[in-house]
């Protein structure tokens, strides 16, 4: 007894099941087909006709079929009780739904099979060992009630369940039988599934998977244990699912993909890919080699797939992922560097660091008024523009799309107290910031300005604020960009070193030490500033420890500095 079984569920593109079937049985294998209730009558009798002329297709007892539900059980049942009782010489039962195409010739899977008489190829897995569930069930599958359709009255199976949990509500399995899980998708010998639907206890069993939750990928699954000789925990037909346990469908473009799985059987085949179905219902001329089906050829394509849909590429966002905080990977797409400070001490920082390290050096690109590219650009890569009102929008996007417009070419931007604070949260986050603080360096400007003194006050007041609030971030244990923080004071008196280590990281590698350094601000009465700031009740502590009488450096341009107004 070698021959082999073709049990088929069907519920849509009945053309293509139609060929299908035919294929099946112009091989020599007898055909069942359950169709779902949900078929209307007048496209189920048109199938049924349209197949008239081939005796070795049956068509069993209807049954409605919702997924998750016993129906797609009873469905399989009704048609393989037929196929054992119309069809004494089949020795093995594939169960194929209406969407599975053939990739190899039957006569293939039917040597196969004869070589191996007493195995049952049905994927089947204790639920400690199943790693694909998906939806936060697996033991209680079996431990819970599931009356209601999960698709059709979702807040009734939610409701249902978290009361029994409340409840603690459970059932035992039936004469201590072992759950196990698997492929929906088997091909058992005829004694193994005769012995499953022949068991004295079926109706107990019965009773019991009809509560449980998608009983077609346990029924079998753990009844087969009981009475399978020996059991190949795979299954012959090739199914992917993606990572929400949705199958794959394969389209015309997958061909090639297709052949190289040496697979008996594919699903889920989308109905009009005509290429596929020319491609692999075909005769013996034209048909893939015999070999051993190997469908982990293609599982490394899968897991990349995979991969690039759930995680993308660095700093690229897409609609499937942006409302899930969790899912970039990465929050940009390359390294880059922030500098505040810098510019307020050297008026030509900007430069200077882009002849030094050969990066591109934008200014404050969050400055109120407008993003400050380099070299006074409006707009720059892939149409990013400098409007003030697009950018404060969704300013942690506007710095992705920068990084990522620009990638290959290291970014530098500046950043100060004044400026928007919206990305400020989102740069400490980023493993790929490099920020650089020299802090209360805000200061010089307002020392340099003619302003009246209370109003410098009060704007140093509010400076000082939003940067304590920026240094708390960046010292913050949860923060994963590179930071290194100076006082203006500890800076000044010795920027050489500092100036240095941020070269020696952003610019070419190179041992040489610098010789070219950027031109400070005269700083001469900057601790009187500050000392008056404190006389005004205002405690300026950012800066560091500033001497009242501050030295005039040698390498300060001779000039002479604006005063500030003392309002008295």
């Amino acid at each position: 007894m070698s021959g082999l079984g073709v049990v088929m569920l069907v519920h849509n593109a009945l053309d293509r099941a139609e060929q299908v079937a035919r294929h099946w049985a112009g091989s020599g294998c007898p055909v069942v087909i359950h169709a779902d209730t949900s078929v209307s009558r007048k496209a189920f009798e048109k199938f049924r006709k349209a197949l008239r002329d081939i005796d070795t297709i049956r068509f069993c007892k209807r049954h409605r079929c919702e997924w998750g539900a016993w129906g797609i059980l009873a469905a399989t049942q009704s048609a393989s009780e037929m196929m054992l009782r119309d069809f004494p010489e089949v020795g093995h039962v594939f169960l194929a739904s209406g969407s599975c195409l053939p990739l190899r010739p039957v006569q293939h899977l039917v040597d196969y099979l004869a070589e191996r008489p007493r195995t049952d190829f049905i994927e089947s897995a204790t639920t400690t060992d199943v790693p694909w569930t998906v939806g936060g069930l697996d033991s209680e599958r079996f431990t819970l009630r599931f009356p209601f359709a999960w698709k059709k009255h979702r807040r009734l199976f939610d409701s249902y369940v978290t009361l029994q949990r409340r409840l603690r509500i459970t059932r035992r399995m039936p004469h201590g039988i072992v759950p196990h899980m698997g492929s929906q998708w088997w091909c058992l010998t005829r004694q193994t599934l005769t012995a499953i639907l022949h068991d004295p206890e079926r109706e107990t069993y019965d009773a019991f998977f009809r509560r449980v939750w998608i009983p077609d990928e346990s029924y079998f699954q753990t009844l087969s244990r009981l009475y399978s000789q020996h059991i190949e925990s795979r299954s012959l037909t090739l199914s992917k699912f993606d990572f929400q346990g949705k199958p794959h469908i394969f389209y015309d473009d997958h061909l090639q993909l297709l052949r190289r799985s040496d697979c008996f059987v594919a699903r889920k085949i989308w109905p009009r890919a005509d290429r596929l179905y020319e491609a692999f219902l075909t005769d013996e001329a034209h048909a893939m080699k015999r070999t051993e089906p190997n469908p982990g050829k293609i599982d490394r394509i899968f897991s990349r797939a995979a991969d690039r849909r759930t995680r993308g590429r660095p700093g690229l966002y897409m609609h499937s992922r942006l409302p899930n905080p969790t899912w970039e990977n990465g929050l940009t797409a390359a390294s880059y560097s922030v500098f505040q400070g810098f510019a307020d001490l050297y008026p030509d920082f900007e430069a200077w660091l882009a002849r030094t390290t050969g990066c591109k050096v934008h200014g404050h690109v969050f400055a109120p008024d407008r993003a400050h590219f380099s070299a006074g650009q409006r707009v720059i890569h892939g149409a990013l523009s400098d409007s003030a009102s697009a950018r404060d929008y969704r300013p942690q996007f506007f710095l992705t799309n920068l990084i990522w417009n620009t990638r290959g070419e290291r970014q530098c931007l500046q950043l100060g107290p004044m400026d928007h604070q919206g990305a400020t949260g989102f740069m400490a986050r980023d493993a790929n910031a490099q920020v650089s603080v020299i802090s209360g360096a805000w200061a010089v400007p307002l020392f340099r300005s003619a302003r009246a003194f209370s109003d410098l006050r009060a704007e140093a007041a509010r400076l000082q604020k939003i940067e304590s609030r920026f240094l708390d971030i960046l010292r913050d244990p949860a923060t994963k960009a590179s930071v290194r923080i100076w006082t203006m004071a500890d800076f000044a008196a010795a920027p050489l070193e500092p100036l240095q280590a941020i070269a020696d990281t952003i610019g070419p590698k190179s041992s040489r030490r610098l010789s070219d350094l950027p031109k400070m601000v005269d700083l001469t009465g900057f601790g009187q500033f500050l000392q008056d700031l404190k006389n005004e009740g205002m405690h300026p502590y950012l800066m560091g420890d500033f001497p009242v009488d501050t030295p005039a450096s040698h390498n300060r341009p001779d000039r002479t500095r604006k005063p500030y107004q003392v309002k008295k």
